[in-house]
C-alpha cells in the first residue's frame, strides 16, 4: 500500500473546488465520461498502429448508480492506468498556492478545472470519497486501487481485476444525492454526451410491464456514435438531413435550407447549420445552435464562434480548433476563434449564392421565409453584406422578385431623376397605399415592397450601397415630386387666393393627436386626386427607425407631420378656390392689404435691431403694438374663413377623403363623415 499526500501547495483544494465549483456541479459527470471516452479512442488508436496486440474487444462507457451502496460509477475499458500514470496524472496538481489560485479564480468557476486540467476532480464537487480501480492496457501491470477522501491525502494499493480500463466510483454526498436518480443521469448524460463517438451505456432499457415500467435485459445506450455532420455530404440525402433535424430540434417544422460545414484545413470544424422556418418576424429564437467538442456537448451559447446573425440558425457546430475554459465550457476570444467566425459566415454566403443561382425558383418561393436572417447579416456583418448583395432579393408589389443589380438594370431608364440619381419607390403596406401605388404604376413606375421588420433600416443600407440612388416610399410626396423629371408647374393661382384657400383647408382637418398638417399647392394633371396627404421622407424614417433603436427617442417624440397638397388643376379644387374668392375675396382683401402695411412697419424696426443694437422703449412699443395688430388682423381673416368653410360640405368631404385614405380619418370625424356622405347622395 501507498500513502501520500496529492502534489499539491495547499491543503485548501478540495474546500475550494466545492465552493468555487458548487453552481456547476453538474459538468462532473460530462468530465467523468469524456475522460472515460478518451481512454477508449487511444486503446484504439494504439490497436490500429500495432502498439497494442490484444483484443479490442466491444468498446463503452458504461454508468452504473448502486443506491444501496450510494454510488455512482463510470467504467470504461480503455488504456487504463499503471500506479506510475496514477501518481504523475492524479496525484500531481501544478499550480501556484492557495491565496494567488483563490484570488485569480474565484469569479470564475469554470476556469478552476479548465486551467489547471482538473477535469477528474469535479468529481469531489459531489462526492465524499472518489475510488479508482484501473489496470493498465500494458503487459504485465498489476491493477491498481486509488482512494481519496476530500483531504489532500490519499492510498493506493494493488488489486485484482480481471479487465483493462477504468472504474472511477462516486461516494455522492449528502447534498447530492440526486444524481443517484437514474432519470437525472440520462437527463445529463442526453444532454451532454448523446453524439460521443464510443457508446455509452446507462442502465437497462425500460418496458411496461403489470402497470409500470421495468428494466429489461437490454443495455440502454444514450448516444449515437456517428452523428449526420461527422458523415461526408456526398452519402447523405435531404431524409438524413431533416430528420437529424428533428432529432436536434424537436416538434419544428421542416427547414428550410442547411449548410454542411466539413473543414480540416487551417482549422478542423464540421457541422450542420438549418435555416429554420420563421412564421412572423417575433417569431426569432436565439441559442439553438449546439457547440461540441469532439463530439462532447460544450455549450449552445456560440458567441464569438458562430457571428450573431448566424446565431438566429440551428444546429450543431464541432471543433477540437477552438480554445476552451471551463471544461470546455466557455470559449476564450483569440484568432483562431475569429477566422473560424469568418469561415462561417463565408460558408454560409456561398451556399445562398449558389442556391438562388442553380435553383432561383426555390431561393424566391423562400425568400420572405428567409429574409430576416439575410438582412440582419447585411446589417450587423459588412463581409456578409458585401456577398449578399449578389443574391438578396427585392420584391415589388406584384410579388415579382429581383436580385439588387438586375432591379437597378430595369428600372433606371424610366425612374432616374433630373439630377441622374436612380430613384427606388417602396411601398410598406399594399392596402393602405393602394392609390399611391397606382399611380406610380400609372406613370409606368416600379414600386418594391418593404414591409419587413428590419427594412426601415435596410432602406438606409441600400442608398448607401447603390450608386446614385434614393429610396422613396410612394406616399411620402406627390408622384412628379417623388421622381422630378423637369421643375414643376407653378400652380395658377393668386397670393390672395391661396392664403384664402390654406385656412380654408386646414380649419376643416378634425384633430388629430400627435399630427401636424402644411397646406400645399401644386399643378398636376385634372385626372389626379384633388387632394393628396403625403409625410415627409426623412422624418417619417427617424421616427420608425427610433422605434426600434436606442438613442433616437428624439424623433419619436415629435408630432407626425403630413403635406395636405391641393391639386389648383383639378376641376372641383378649382371650382371651390374661385367660389370662396367670390363670396368672402372683397371682405379678405383690404384685411390683407392692411396686414401687408403693418408687416412692412414691423419689418422696418426689426431691421433697426441688426448688429444687435437695442430698441429705444418708444420703438419696442411701436413693435409690440405692429405684432398685435398683424395678429390680430390674422384672426380676424381666420374667423371670417373659417365660417365660411363651416358650410362648405365639399371642403369637408374632400379633406375626409383624404384623411380616409390614408387611415387618419377616426372616431367622431369618420362617423361625421359618413353621415355627410350620405346627405351629399
Amino acid at each position: 500500500m501507498q500513502k501520500g499526500k496529492i502534489g499539491v501547495t495547499t491543503d485548501n483544494i478540495f474546500p475550494v473546488i466545492k465552493k468555487f465549483l458548487y453552481s456547476d456541479h453538474e459538468i462532473f459527470l460530462r468530465e467523468l465520461v469524456s475522460n472515460a471516452i478518451d481512454a477508449s479512442q487511444k486503446i484504439k488508436t494504439l490497436s490500429s498502429v500495432g502498439e497494442f496486440k490484444g483484443e479490442l474487444g466491444e468498446l463503452n462507457v458504461k454508468v452504473t448508480i448502486d443506491k444501496d451502496k450510494g454510488t455512482l460509477t463510470v467504467s470504461d475499458n480503455g488504456i487504463g492506468m499503471t500506479a506510475e500514470d496514477i501518481d504523475k496524472y492524479i496525484n500531481q496538481i501544478a499550480f501556484s498556492g492557495a491565496e494567488e489560485f483563490i484570488n485569480k479564480y474565484k469569479d470564475n468557476a469554470n476556469a478552476i478545472i479548465g486551467h489547471f486540467g482538473l477535469g477528474f476532480y469535479s468529481a469531489f464537487m459531489v462526492s465524499k470519497k472518489v475510488e479508482i480501480r484501473t489496470l493498465s492496457y500494458k503487459e504485465s501491470s498489476k491493477a491498481v486501487s486509488w482512494t481519496c477522501d476530500g483531504s489532500p491525502e490519499f492510498e493506493m494499493t494493488e488489486i485484482e481485476k480481471d479487465s483493462r480500463g477504468t472504474d472511477i466510483i462516486l461516494y455522492i454526498d449528502d447534498e447530492n444525492k440526486d444524481f443517484l436518480e437514474q432519470s437525472k443521469i440520462d437527463g445529463l448524460l442526453k444532454k451532454y454526451c448523446k453524439f460521443l463517438p464510443v457508446p455509452v451505456i446507462s442502465g437497462k432499457v425500460q418496458e411496461w410491464k403489470d402497470g409500470k415500467y421495468v428494466d429489461t435485459d437490454k443495455d440502454n445506450i444514450i448516444n449515437a456514435t456517428a452523428p449526420l455532420w461527422t458523415k461526408k455530404p456526398a452519402d447523405l440525402t435531404d431524409k438524413d438531413y431533416i430528420d437529424f433535424y428533428h432529432e436536434l430540434m424537436p416538434g419544428q417544422e421542416d427547414p428550410l435550407f442547411w449548410i454542411h460545414l466539413n473543414v480540416d484545413f487551417p482549422f478542423t470544424l464540421t457541422g450542420i447549420l438549418y435555416f429554420p422556418k420563421i412564421h412572423s418576424n417575433f417569431d426569432i429564437n436565439r441559442n439553438k445552435i449546439q457547440l461540441y467538442c469532439n463530439q462532447v456537448f460544450v455549450t449552445d451559447s456560440v458567441e464569438g464562434v458562430v457571428p450573431e446573425f448566424l446565431t438566429l440558425l440551428q444546429g450543431v457546430i464541432d471543433s477540437p480548433d477552438i480554445p476552451l475554459n471551463v471544461s470546455r465550457s466557455y470559449l476564450q476570444s483569440d484568432g483562431n476563434v475569429k477566422k473560424i467566425s469568418s469561415h462561417i459566415t463565408k460558408k454560409v454566403a456561398s451556399r445562398l449564392e449558389d442556391i438562388s443561382k442553380n435553383s432561383p425558383k426555390e431561393f424566391e418561393e423562400k425568400w420572405n421565409d428567409i429574409k430576416v436572417f439575410i438582412e440582419y447579416g447585411m446589417l450587423t456583418n459588412e463581409k456578409f453584406c458585401e456577398s449578399a448583395l449578389k443574391f438578396a432579393l427585392l420584391e415589388n408589389t406584384d410579388n415579382k422578385f429581383y436580385k439588387i443589380e438586375d432591379y437597378k438594370k430595369l428600372i433606371e431608364g424610366n425612374q432616374t431623376d433630373k439630377e441622374g440619381n436612380i430613384v427606388l419607390l417602396y411601398s410598406t403596406d399594399k392596402d393602405a397605399q393602394y392609390s399611391y401605388i397606382n399611380a406610380a404604376t400609372n406613370k409606368g413606375y416600379d414600386v418594391l415592397y418593404m414591409n419587413g421588420q428590419l427594412d426601415p433600416h435596410i432602406v438606409g443600407l441600400l442608398e448607401s450601397k447603390i450608386e446614385k440612388s434614393r429610396l422613396v416610399r410612394v406616399d411620402s410626396d406627390t408622384i412628379d415630386n417623388l421622381i422630378k423629371k423637369e421643375d414643376n408647374k407653378e400652380a395658377n393661382i393668386s397670393t390672395l387666393e391661396r392664403n384664402i384657400s390654406t385656412t380654408l383647408f386646414k380649419s376643416q382637418i378634425p384633430a388629430i393627436e400627435k399630427s401636424e398638417f402644411i397646406v400645399a399647392f401644386q399643378a398636376l394633371t385634372p385626372s389626379d386626386s384633388p387632394i393628396l396627404i403625403t409625410q415627409n421622407e426623412f422624418m417619417r424614417r427617424m421616427k420608425e427607425m427610433s422605434a426600434m433603436q436606442p438613442g433616437m427617442n428624439f424623433y419619436g417624440e415629435l408630432p407626425d407631420s403630413y403635406n395636405l397638397t391641393l391639386n389648383t388643376e383639378h376641376p372641383i379644387v378649382k371650382k371651390v378656390i374661385t367660389n370662396a374668392n367670390d363670396a368672402i375675396g372683397n371682405e379678405i382683401n383690404p384685411l390683407e392689404a392692411e396686414l401687408e402695411e403693418v408687416n412692412k412697419d414691423i419689418a422696418k424696426l426689426n431691421d433697426l435691431k441688426k448688429d444687435n443694437k437695442e430698441l429705444g422703449d418708444d420703438d419696442k412699443k411701436k413693435l409690440t403694438d405692429a405684432e398685435s395688430k398683424a395678429e390680430e388682423i390674422r384672426n380676424k381673416e381666420k374667423d371670417i374663413i373659417s365660417k365660411y368653410a363651416d358650410n362648405q360640405a365639399t371642403v369637408k368631404q374632400l379633406v375626409d377623403i383624404a384623411l380616409l385614405g390614408n387611415g387618419l380619418l377616426k372616431g367622431e370625424a369618420l362617423n361625421n363623415f359618413l353621415k355627410r356622405s350620405i346627405e351629399l347622395l
